[in-house]
């Protein structure tokens, strides 16, 4: 899909929950091929040692979220990691959802001594060393570089609720 085919003002949120359900679709096929990293540090980790192999990565904040330094810190040089090595960045405005995907919701704030997973930060990779052809993931890196042209280099979407 091109801009064009979606005009500002009325269209941009069809446009959006468009992506929103691309995202969706990588996330539940990354989930299922076990082709994705989630945490901070982790991410950290893999594209210090696998740059190359990774596809995707989401910066997952809320308001909360946004008031933490340390955190805002992380993410500043995630992106900046991910820019230089030509990694489509996508910030979602709603981690619950995208923990309500990658937990399918089994205990995701749930009670318990174990604390949750971080999901700041996820990345999806390559499941195998060939090209990963997925018409919904070619469509999250179209809106990426679309957005780029237009100088946000990091966009927001907002996971579509259930």
């Amino acid at each position: 899909m091109t801009l064009e085919e979606f005009p500002a003002g009325e269209q941009k949120t069809e446009r959006m929950d468009t992506v929103g359900d691309a995202l969706q679709e990588v996330l539940s096929k990354a989930r299922s091929q076990r082709s994705l990293t989630v945490g901070v540090y982790e991410a950290a980790k893999l594209l210090n040692v696998d740059p190359d192999n990774v596809v995707l990565c989401l910066l997952a904040a809320d308001e909360d979220d946004d008031r933490d330094v340390a955190l805002q810190i992380h993410f500043t040089l995630i992106q900046a990691f991910c820019c230089e090595n030509d990694i489509d960045i996508l910030r979602v405005s709603n981690p619950g959802r995208l923990a309500e995907l990658l937990l399918l919701g089994a205990d995701a704030g749930g009670e318990g001594a174990a604390q949750p997973p971080d999901l700041h930060c996820v990345l999806v990779t390559n499941p195998h060393a060939s090209q990963w052809k997925d018409p919904a993931l070619s469509q999250l890196i179209c809106f990426c570089r679309e957005s780029r042209y237009m100088d946000q280099w990091v966009p927001v979407i907002n996971l579509p609720e259930r």
